[in-house]
């Protein structure tokens, strides 16, 4: 026994601190697959019972909101799943009460609304490049629980996420963004800039999640340095916290269909692309 514990418990904590195995490809897009297709039970459901649904996913720059966003809407009707990622607020709507420009994009009955960041900016990204006045800062942290808890008497189902990505991982994926043609338009010129504030963004977040993780709208955080491990986990997370059923559906068959001769072949000129492939 060394500094009171078992060989037992020393080997337990080791386990929980090694990295686990790489995920096969194979084995993620099988889970993935099925995931989706829970994804479309709900989205089914949804319209049936008239749920409200709103999703927060918030993080730092490469955390991997956008891939997990990507995951979930991937298979679902992007009229039911709605994505909003709002730009920078316009000068008129920063002389707007600060959620309001959020409003409008709310779930109505039978909608689902994934939030891309949120009203959440001004305890993250506005904090930390000094967009806002500390007081403005103090100001959310202790209005936000109240904003919530009002949206959530309303009906809707509010869920909160905070992906957690480490510096090193962070790094990595910024330097991927500069050689990567396919990703140049992920990076910002904020995100070089907020680069180097991690430990801003570190006391941010902290101060964020003590002020606004409470019993009616807890935070969820999500270790997200694995991409596909943590698309699986959050999506899997997410399912268990909406109840749903799946509805009975009615075998389809397609009905016989009749093409005369004369209407196979289409009686104008079509001008079809060039065949590279």
């Amino acid at each position: 026994m060394k500094n009171g514990k078992t060989g037992k418990q020393e080997e337990d904590e080791a386990r929980t601190d090694e990295k686990p195995a790489k995920l096969k490809r194979k084995d993620y897009e099988k889970e993935l697959a099925r995931l989706h297709g829970e994804l479309v039970k709900l989205q089914l459901w949804t319209v049936h019972a008239g749920l409200k649904v709103c999703i927060v996913f918030e993080g730092r720059d490469c955390a991997g909101k956008g891939g997990v966003i990507k995951a979930i809407t991937a298979r679902v009707s992007p009229r039911i799943f709605r994505v909003v990622a709002l730009p920078a607020p316009s000068d008129r709507e920063k002389s707007q009460m600060y959620v309001q420009r959020y409003l409008p994009h709310f779930p109505a009955a039978g909608e689902i609304v994934i939030f891309d960041r949120s009203w959440y900016n001004r305890a993250g990204v506005e904090r930390v490049m000094d967009f806002c006045e500390p007081k403005e800062v103090k100001r959310f942290l202790r209005l936000a629980p109240l904003f919530e808890k009002m949206v959530i008497d309303s009906g809707i189902i509010l869920l909160k996420y905070w992906l957690e990505v480490s510096p090193d991982e962070q790094t990595r994926r910024l330097e991927q963004r500069i050689d990567d043609d396919r990703k140049i338009w992920k990076l910002s010129p904020m995100d070089v800039k907020s680069y180097k504030r991690w430990d801003d963004y570190s006391r941010a977040r902290d101060e964020m999640l003590a002020a606004t993780d409470t019993p009616f709208s807890p935070w969820h955080v999500v270790r997200s340095d694995d991409k596909k491990r943590a698309r699986l986990n959050l999506i899997t997370h997410l399912l268990e916290q909406i109840p749903y059923e799946e509805l009975p559906r009615e075998k389809i068959k397609l009905p016989k269909r009749r093409i005369s001769d004369d209407d196979r072949e289409p009686k104008v000129q079509m001008r079809f692309i060039k065949e590279v492939f």
